[in-house]
């Protein structure tokens, strides 16, 4: 199975950012734990910084194909971005929301995730463990 992994912005600074929301794994850390976990996925993984390269990205699944499935930690964009919901809904694949953090026990504007309503389901607060829960939960929604 191929698998879209995207992340939004900040997500390359893990490692650097508050531990006890976000953990000690950095991205790179965490796209390894994929691999040797899966490895008979592939994988895809994607980071930016900018909304609209998030949804460039989102556009070449529709118009090149390419992933069965798309696991998204649009960080911030989660909470802001209708133009990443908005592409997501276009795609027809599975799609799963991954959170490293609970958002329900944080912020008050972080209870909300736009991009996680065209979304398959939301998976939050694990750490890195929410990304395996993640393609746990695409596999069985692409078979």
């Amino acid at each position: 199975m191929k698998i879209l992994v995207i992340n939004g912005p900040n997500l390359n600074m893990l490692g650097h950012r508050d531990s006890a929301h976000y953990g000690t794994s950095t991205l790179d850390d965490i796209y390894q734990l994929l691999e040797s976990t899966y490895p008979d996925h592939q994988f895809d993984f994607y980071q930016s910084n900018h909304e609209g390269e998030i949804i460039e990205r989102l556009h070449q699944v529709v118009t090149s194909g390419g992933p069965h499935a798309i696991m998204i930690n649009a960080g911030a964009y989660s909470h802001t971005s209708v133009a990443i919901r908005d592409a997501l809904s276009i795609i027809k694949l599975p799609k799963v929301e991954v959170h490293l953090s609970n958002i329900h026990a944080r912020e008050e504007f972080r209870h909300h995730s736009l991009t996680g309503g065209v979304c398959n389901g939301i998976i939050a607060g694990f750490g890195a463990q929410s990304y395996l829960l993640g393609v746990r939960a695409l596999t069985e929604l692409v078979k």
